[in-house]
């Protein structure tokens, strides 16, 4: 039988949020048509993930696979404390970046928004922050992806939490002498740190990256890979 994957994100409040989550999910249960995937959340909406690692069937496997782009608070407290009061085998797997398929999420976004080969172009990685240090040095793993894929510098800015916020990143890029700033969305979903993107001062902001295939088939490695 195989293990019950529970798929397991933030939560919104947003209707659009919600719905790219939801059809991020739906495209990992097409791949996985043998499996049953769960959904789960942290915070906003409802199932808890404790109450549904807590329902597994008795006897049954789960996988956890944070659907969250980097370490931090939910994936260190909140989902460790759900798998560790498990009724049965139960593991998580690391959060879904950084990751490779999302440097081409990421990448052709910004070449749909008209990012060029221009020195004067600049790009920004967006992504929402966390107090937990853990996360910052994710997302520069991720902005190293990017930049690797790109073959052009990328800097980072936060909505919230440790380093610098997303409009300090941006007036740095052109004082650089950037005459364009591109910031590619590195949230999951329309929100709160969707809208915090959109309003800090880039000349261009991609859209999120759910519910992109890619996106979902990082959620089906990290189940595969903690089968293994």
């Amino acid at each position: 039988m195989n293990s019950i994957l529970i798929a397991c994100s933030h939560g919104t409040s947003s209707p659009e949020g919600r719905a790219a989550i939801s059809a991020l999910v739906g495209r990992v249960r097409e791949m996985l048509p043998d499996v049953r995937v769960d959904e789960a959340f942290v915070d906003v909406q409802e199932p808890e993930i404790d109450t549904v690692v807590a329902g597994v069937p008795a006897g049954a496997a789960s996988v956890v696979v944070p659907v969250l782009l980097s370490t931090g608070f939910h994936t260190r407290v909140d989902i460790a404390r759900a798998v560790a009061a498990a009724p049965g085998p139960c593991v998580a797997t690391p959060a879904l970046g950084p990751h490779p398929l999302l440097a081409e999420v990421l990448a052709d976004r910004l070449s749909a928004a008209g990012l060029g080969a221009a020195a004067t172009d600049a790009v920004v990685l967006a992504a929402a922050g966390s107090s937990d240090p853990a996360a910052a040095v994710d997302v520069a793993a991720m902005a190293d992806l990017l930049a690797a894929r790109l073959g052009r510098p990328v800097t980072a800015g936060f909505a919230a939490g440790a380093g610098a916020r997303i409009a300090e990143a941006v007036t740095a890029a052109r004082a650089a002498g950037a005459t364009r700033v591109f910031a590619a969305s590195y949230v999951l979903a329309p929100g709160h740190f969707a809208g915090v993107i959109a309003t800090g001062g880039a000349d261009v902001v991609t859209p999120p990256l759910a519910p992109d295939d890619a996106v979902a088939a990082v959620v089906v490695e990290r189940y595969r890979a903690a089968l293994g």
